[in-house]
């Protein structure tokens, strides 16, 4: 039986299993540390697809942030 991983960061919660994947496996799981990357540095990593990518600008907007420029 697959053990569920608890994450701290909700937001992880809210993606599919290969981009919650890349971003931990990037150190990706807070959005400040999100925030610190570009949109294309992000888009780059493994299993990162374009829901993924909608479902991160929206949850970076809700908090006032957005990927770096």
């Amino acid at each position: 039986m697959k053990r569920q991983r608890k994450t701290d960061s909700g937001f992880l919660a809210e993606l599919a299993a290969p981009a919650r994947r890349a971003l931990e496996g990037a150190g990706l799981d807070t959005l400040a540390k999100l925030a610190k990357k570009t949109e294309v540095q992000v888009s780059e990593l493994h299993g990162m697809g374009p829901n993924a990518m909608s479902t991160l600008r929206g949850t970076l907007k809700k908090e006032g942030l957005s990927f770096r420029k």
